[in-house]
């Protein structure tokens, strides 16, 4: 059975992260983002959402554990400042329905999702370029990278928030994410 560690990165939805792969019965467990990343034994990682990335405590050393991580949200920010990409301030501020273009349908993370998507997603912060590896997959109109992935390393992440009901096709971005961890 695939085994999946959710870091508390602090954020609203962080328990449904977890009930929802649990509700698909994966071997879940919410960890810490202090615990260090030798106690890590996991077949992936979600890095959750999250108020503030100043608080992401070890989520930078455990991008670097040679296994495969989906960032949601402050996740997908993590992994793009830590890499070399931007983050700043996005237009449009709070929680919202947005519709999302998918813009590689090759991607296994986000490819298999309908062309437009409806999803809800925070706005405060956005990813606004890539870090060197990673390709933007899905973007909308008020923000330019609403998902990325850098499969060569096994890097994923959504702006939006996959594991509320609001979110179309949430159920079908974990389960693609199960698949890569398999």
């Amino acid at each position: 059975m695939t085994r999946i560690d959710v870091i508390d990165n602090h954020g609203q939805f962080t328990h449904l992260e977890q009930r929802a792969l649990r509700d698909m019965g994966v071997d879940v467990e919410m960890i810490d983002n202090e615990t260090p990343p030798e106690e890590i034994d996991a077949d992936g990682i979600v890095l959750s959402g999250g108020p503030d990335i100043d608080r992401i405590g070890n989520c930078p050393e455990y991008l670097g554990l040679d296994i495969p991580v989906f960032g949601i949200c402050l996740g997908m920010q993590i992994m793009a400042d830590e890499l070399g990409g931007t983050v700043g301030s996005g237009e449009y501020g709070g929680y919202a329905d947005v519709t999302v273009d998918i813009t590689d349908d090759d991607d296994p993370l986000v490819g298999s999702l309908a062309p437009d998507t409806r999803v809800w997603a925070s706005h405060a912060d956005e990813v606004k370029t890539v870090p060197d590896g990673f390709e933007r997959t899905a973007r909308s109109d008020i923000c330019g990278v609403e998902a990325m992935s850098d499969t060569d390393r096994d890097l994923y992440g959504v702006q939006w928030h996959p594991e509320v009901a609001h979110t179309e096709e949430g159920e079908a971005v974990f389960e693609n994410f199960l698949e890569i961890c398999e």
